[in-house]
């Protein structure tokens, strides 16, 4: 992850790498934990019985936070142009795409 990147700009763009990813952004300051805490709001739409997502909603940040497997964690924040901020956070190992639920 490389949030200098994404300073002239600030758009929510992934990386393309081994590791699981988080960004976000926002208009003014913005903390590493406020954003983690804003991934973890999609807990609401996960349903771990069956390892889906309410129709509709997205989980794939929250069970990237809580994936069993990752022992590798960082955040980084940069300050865009514009007076925003962006956030990423990466994730190593990252969640696994083969249906398993995250812990």
């Amino acid at each position: 992850m490389h949030p200098d990147s994404h300073i002239g700009d600030c758009n929510l763009v992934h990386c393309r790498g081994p590791y699981g990813e988080n960004i976000a952004k926002s208009s003014s300051d913005l903390s590493a934990t406020t954003a983690v805490n804003m991934f973890v709001l999609e807990k609401s739409s996960y349903d771990y019985n069956s390892n889906s997502r309410a129709s509709g909603k997205l989980c794939g940040h929250y069970t990237q936070v809580v994936w069993l497997n990752s022992v590798r964690l960082g955040c980084a924040k940069a300050r865009c142009n514009n007076g925003g901020t962006f956030i990423g956070c990466n994730y190593d190992p990252p969640d696994d795409y083969n249906g398993q639920r995250p812990y």
